[in-house]
């Protein structure tokens, strides 16, 4: 809302002959993914229906934040440029957020363990206060521990030290059906079954060079080309080719971990070698 009110603040002072953007409508099926700075847009408007978005004005749609925030300088709104970027969830505002859940969800108390050694390190109110790559305040630990895994049927939180652990690391995840603002999957896609393109699950985050998979029921493999960290069931990875957004996919699924990928290596590594290590048996052939 304050970036409209600022953009219609700074239109009503300007001719047309003087505005420094476009009003700009979506009028094409696709749309971009905006200036630097904004990676927020194509997140929000992944999911936005094709028939709103031929009905749809982007007054910002040429600008950068920084620009924006210039606009309130020049109209002396300090308190805006002072105000700090908001990261959490907008409507929470500064109340604890494990408090405020617990407000509408019942403590289902469960276990905090190590993905190591299945050591059981502390206790928790519920399995569904934590998400994927969050740390983990466990009582009694100093050193870090980071949510790699879930499992709510018995209410264990899984943990790993280190926020870099290999755990925390996927390749591969599986979406629900893609919601394509063109409202048709590109045709690249459709002809070849894969594609090479672009993705990002979280604001701010780098895009993520990936490969596309489409299945016969519209869900799509997405195949990262290096591990990611902290994918999560339940978010969106919205995808991108060159600087046009093409649409989004709700995370249902995920690949193994690097950890795990590491483990069964080594098992398998162990399962080849064994012949050779008992007694009385030479080499494997």
């Amino acid at each position: 809302m304050l970036w409209i009110t600022l953009a219609q603040m700074r239109w009503r002072q300007v001719t047309t002959q003087e505005r420094p953007w476009k009003m700009k409508r979506c009028s094409s099926r696709n749309t971009s993914r905006g200036r630097k700075g904004s990676s927020e847009t194509g997140l929000k408007l992944g999911t936005v229906p094709q028939e709103a978005l031929r009905r749809t004005l982007f007054p910002l749609g040429e600008l950068t934040k920084d620009f924006v925030k210039k606009i309130a300088a020049e109209n002396r709104l300090h308190h805006v440029l002072q105000k700090k970027e908001s990261m959490g969830i907008c409507f929470i505002g500064k109340r604890n957020f494990e408090n405020f859940i617990l407000e509408y969800l019942q403590p289902r108390p469960g276990r905090f363990i190590s993905i190591e050694d299945n050591k059981v390190l502390g206790t928790h109110k519920g399995w569904f206060l934590y998400t994927l790559g969050q740390r983990a305040n466990i009582g009694g630990l100093r050193e870090p521990w980071y949510v790699v895994d879930k499992d709510g049927a018995k209410g264990d939180v899984l943990v790993a030290p280190r926020t870099d652990h290999p755990a925390l690391y996927r390749d591969l995840l599986r979406t629900g059906r893609v919601h394509w603002i063109a409202e048709e999957p590109p045709a690249a896609l459709v002809r070849d079954k894969m594609m090479e393109c672009h993705f990002r699950f979280r604001h701010q985050m780098a895009l993520v060079p990936c490969v596309l998979t489409l299945n016969q029921d519209g869900t799509v493999w997405v195949t990262a080309v290096k591990a990611v960290r902290a994918l999560a069931p339940g978010q969106f990875a919205v995808f991108y080719k060159g600087d046009e957004c093409l649409g989004s996919g709700k995370i249902l699924r995920l690949g193994p971990s690097a950890y795990t990928l590491q483990k069964g290596q080594r098992t398998s590594s162990v399962a080849k070698e064994g012949p050779s290590d008992s007694p009385g048996l030479g080499p494997a052939p």
